[in-house]
């Protein structure tokens, strides 16, 4: 083999790895390069992360689950209400910002990792995007809070929706976040959604269904509704402990709902997955008791009529409450 045969096979081998692996530097493990992420490269805005996940096409067949999910928090995790949008920037400016080692020293700092404390769990899928992404996001809410101030409904609705296109959508529970053991289990792979069952899938994107280990167990919502601080991070913060609750005053004693027999089923929610938001969950979640009753109090010659009222509250929920 001459010298330019040998070059010509090395520059072919080298742009056969940057083909199949545009963005994503070689990992342990085996499989995980067939997954969404590894297959398009990252994301260098926030309409290509939006993409990635693209679940668009499940509605066709899934219009009703599609419909719960749509008034889930679920399907606004980085806006909510407007109050998670604004906790994302108050944690640059009063966190981030002040922090002497983060390396931010205003929005244009921001990278990935600084905002993964938040979206760890409000966008897992912020880790399949580059830098870029997390400024755009900062941006955009910005812009929306501009626009807040100046009165400009237009302005602000526009950045909501735009923050609104990225959430927690189908593709992050059916297929990122549907397999824990990636060494047992094998990684998600682009084209198929996890569920309970396996078998083909009506979709041309995702033909192929496979059965999850986790879906219906509790660790499935737990990857997310916490464990307590999130001590593998540079920074640790510390947010929803739900999970932690649930595994360690509640299992740890004998229960044995899952979260999802309380906020999907029993709540007949399905994916809507409300909390303390909805009457009804809030209501089964706490017993609440009101006994009172009234007499006169004689002190010497005098008559007082007093009331006493006693009021009992039980958590029934499988974790502590308020949480969040």
């Amino acid at each position: 083999m001459t010298k330019k045969t040998v070059h010509i096979a090395l520059i072919t081998a080298v742009l056969a790895s940057i083909l199949v692996l545009p963005c994503h530097a070689e990992k342990a493990g085996i499989g995980w390069q067939e997954g969404i992420a590894a297959r398009k490269g990252k994301a260098k805005t926030m309409a290509e992360l939006a993409s990635m996940y693209d679940s668009s096409s499940c509605i066709e067949c899934h219009k009703e689950t599609h419909d719960d999910w749509a008034k889930s928090i679920h399907a606004r995790s980085i806006f909510s209400n407007g109050r998670t949008a604004a906790t994302f920037r108050t944690a640059i400016t009063n966190g981030l910002m002040e922090w002497p080692y983060s390396g931010v020293k205003g929005p244009g700092d921001v990278k990935v990792e600084h905002l993964m404390g938040c979206a760890k769990c409000h966008l897992p899928q912020l880790a399949d995007a580059e830098d870029s992404v997390a400024r755009e996001i900062v941006a955009t809410i910005d812009a929306w809070q501009d626009a807040l101030k100046n009165k400009n409904k237009a302005a602000a609705g526009e950045a909501a929706e735009k923050l609104k296109n990225l959430n927690i959508n189908c593709l992050i529970c059916h297929n990122r976040n549907a397999v824990i053991h990636k060494w047992t289990d094998g990684y998600p792979k682009a084209g198929e959604v996890y569920g309970s069952k396996e078998g083909k899938h009506d979709d041309d994107k995702f033909p192929v269904l496979k059965k999850s280990l986790i879906m219906s167990e509790s660790i499935q919502c737990g990857q997310c509704h916490g464990l307590g601080p999130n001590l593998e991070l540079d920074n640790p913060t510390q947010c929803c402990t739900s999970y932690g609750s649930y595994l360690w005053a509640y299992t740890a004693e004998g229960g044995r709902e899952t979260c999802q027999d309380c906020h999907m089923k029993k709540s007949k929610l399905g994916h809507n997955m409300q909390s303390y938001r909805d009457g009804g969950m809030a209501k089964a979640a706490v017993d609440f008791k009101v006994e009172s009753f009234g007499y006169h109090w004689r002190d010497v010659t005098t008559l007082s009529p007093k009331a006493v009222v006693k009021v009992s509250m039980t958590n029934r929920a499988g974790h502590s409450i308020p949480d969040g």
